[in-house]
């Protein structure tokens, strides 16, 4: 551990407030594209990216919660602007990426919140990490079909029903988030 507790403390809340705008960014960038694809009739795929939002809105409030609970104010600033008018191809392609830059952003900042001593802060991070690899993995797949199969893939699912069920379910958790 480096430097005084106080400062140690300062660096977690910057990376938890970091990681916060990174996922309040994916929440509307996934939205859009929930929004776009349900317009396509693409249904089977706007109903999975809807329930990753809601993965990522969860993620969001357990980055506030540690914040405040370390005494700060959690950020209400995104981290990049919505991109629109994406093709079904490209929105694949972009958020596998972006979930794997995620993913190594979160493993630097696991590192300060280790370094800091702050294991609470460093195990909400590992929960997360294997959530945005199953992110990332969704998307990769769903990337891979369509590179393959292209409109053959996607006429399959066009059509198909767009419901969730449940809003507080996400695409990680099977059950209601608690």
């Amino acid at each position: 551990m480096t430097g005084n507790r106080e400062d140690r403390k300062k660096k977690v809340i910057d990376v938890l407030n970091k990681a916060r705008a990174m996922e309040l960014f994916a929440i509307h960038q996934y939205m859009n594209q929930h929004y776009s694809l349900d317009d396509m009739d693409y249904g089977e795929l706007a109903a999975n990216m809807k329930l990753i939002a809601i993965d990522e809105m969860r993620h969001a409030e357990a980055f506030a919660e540690r914040i405040k609970m370390l005494g700060g104010e959690p950020t209400t600033q995104k981290d990049g602007k919505v991109v629109t008018g994406q093709d079904v191809p490209t929105i694949y392609a972009a958020d596998a990426s972006r979930e794997d830059e995620t993913i190594e952003a979160y493993a630097q900042f696991l590192a300060v919140c280790k370094d800091a001593g702050d294991i609470v802060s460093a195990r909400i991070f590992e929960r997360i990490i294997e959530e945005e690899q199953a992110h990332l993995s969704y998307y990769d797949n769903i990337s891979g079909h369509i590179q393959k199969l292209g409109d053959t893939y996607l006429a399959k699912i066009a059509g198909t029903p767009s419901s969730t069920g449940p809003a507080n379910k996400g695409f990680v958790t099977a059950t209601p988030a608690e």
